[in-house]
């Protein structure tokens, strides 16, 4: 059994001192630090922030790796070097390329979920793409996008988690209705759709936005577009806090109308994450990266360079949120949106003991998954 003491434990509502969490693969209890009995392996928080550990949903890569690169080795190096971010479960995030390249990639995330001890917990996939519109392709090829196909995703239902769609395009309305039916969260992204089309996606099922203000139809006082309807009604937005994607007044205007319950950080990270400047490629085209920008060579944004705890960092400075707050929105609302808040997203007695400490400045010291220690940065310059 091993404790963790002399910290700032984050919880769901607030931050709180002297008091230690007890761990094996799961959180056994928390009690105060002052109590703690022989026999437990002590683990001296130094006084940084304990907090369950970040969830990614949507991310392509980092360290050199993508999710839809053929090397068998690909995911796990992804998992393995994602402790360095405090990111302790993820969903490996599939572009648009040919279908039977995307059904290699899902086998492949299925076969290496049973395979990720000691690394970043692979949760499932999350698909995005091909079912979107060209006209907001961002950096997908649009060679490959094609119409909503529910049978090309049925045999995968036990693995997707989540995935885009754009309500406008034909087919779309019974694919949502048959995806959301069965437990997939439907998320409109890549999308002309008009504040009307959008509305009818998530009456048909939608729940959740893909990578918010970004390609999408934007807010217009007199057409809203998705933005319009993702603001007004009960969807979750995901929201890529890198202060280029999204302006930081505009994240601040997302906070005041969606709240802190209903955004979700993600980092859309591409393979160039934790990697210097330099060409590389996403989904099959080239990108170049340069002063943290991830660019095709027409200037489209194509995913990012960004890490979690970048993002938490980030999104603390720029609307004044507090850090358990912050922190809510890599933890607790990502677990709740794919149905895993019973095991994961908060430091609550029989969950599983994924935890982070960082210091006040979100630099990660310590991931810890099912209760090993995958991490530590002492002496280390990665974060």
């Amino acid at each position: 059994m091993k404790a963790i003491k002399n910290i700032k434990l984050i919880t769901e509502q607030s931050i709180e001192e002297q008091q230690a969490v007890i761990f094996d693969q799961q959180i056994r209890e928390i009690i105060n630090e002052n109590l703690l009995g022989p026999g437990i392996d002590v683990i001296d928080g130094g006084g940084a922030y304990l907090s369950a550990g970040f969830i990614d949903l949507h991310i392509h890569g980092c360290a050199g790796y993508d999710v839809m690169d053929e090397d068998d080795s690909a995911l796990s190096s992804i998992a393995h070097h994602l402790v360095k971010t405090g990111v302790t479960a993820f969903l490996p995030t599939t572009m648009t390329m040919e279908v039977t390249r995307i059904k290699r990639a899902l086998e492949r995330i299925k076969k290496t979920m049973t395979n990720s001890a000691g690394y970043a917990q692979i949760l499932g996939c999350n698909l995005e793409g091909p079912f979107i519109n060209k006209e907001y392709k961002g950096a997908h090829d649009e060679r490959y996008i094609i119409r909503p196909n529910y049978g090309l995703i049925r045999p995968y239902l036990d693995l997707i988690r989540l995935i885009t769609i754009a309500p406008e395009e034909e087919g779309s309305l019974n694919f949502i209705k048959e995806a959301a039916g069965s437990g997939v969260v439907v998320s409109i992204g890549h999308s002309s759709a008009t504040f009307a089309e959008a509305v009818k996606g998530y009456e048909a099922g939608a729940s959740h936005i893909t990578h918010m203000f970004n390609a999408m139809t934007p807010l217009h006082h007199r057409n809203p577009g998705v933005v319009g309807a993702a603001m007004l009604y009960d969807l979750t937005c995901e929201l890529i806090a890198d202060n280029i994607h999204v302006e930081p007044a505009v994240q601040n205007i997302l906070l005041k109308v969606k709240g802190k319950d209903k955004i979700i950080l993600i980092t859309d990270a591409m393979r160039a994450c934790l990697l210097e400047d330099g060409e590389y490629d996403l989904g099959g085209q080239k990108v170049y990266v340069a002063r943290h920008q991830a660019r095709l060579s027409n200037g489209k944004l194509a995913g990012s360079v960004l890490r979690m705890n970048e993002a938490i960092r980030n999104f603390m400075i720029n609307t004044g949120v507090k850090m358990e707050d912050a922190v809510k929105m890599a933890t607790i609302n990502p677990a709740k949106l794919i149905g895993i808040e019973k095991k994961k997203g908060s430091i609550v007695p029989g969950k599983d003991a994924d935890l982070v400490i960082f210091d006040q400045d979100l630099k990660v010291m310590m991931t810890i998954i099912g209760g090993e220690i995958v991490y530590t940065g002492i002496g280390n310059t990665d974060n």
